[in-house]
């Protein structure tokens, strides 16, 4: 996210994605109030044309591949 907007909470499994209905990964915050969620391949499509009308994207696809056993080496 650049900043430019408030923060938004995380994303929950409970988040779906507007075009498919998979698990959300990123919200495109709108410049005239209001988002969209995205699943990861759906947020990859849209979020450079989103970004460029003045979206602010929150992006948590990092959450896909940290997965426990990751976080725990990680740890070390």
């Amino acid at each position: 996210m650049t900043g430019a907007l408030a923060p938004t909470k995380p994303l929950t499994a409970a988040d779906r994605c507007d075009r498919c209905g998979a698990q959300a990964y990123v919200r495109a915050v709108l410049v005239g109030g209001g988002d969209l969620l995205f699943c990861a391949h759906h947020g990859r499509k849209y979020s450079e044309a989103l970004r460029s009308n003045g979206a602010d994207i929150q992006d948590e696809t990092d959450r896909l591949t940290n997965t426990p056993a990751n976080a725990l080496e990680d740890e070390r």
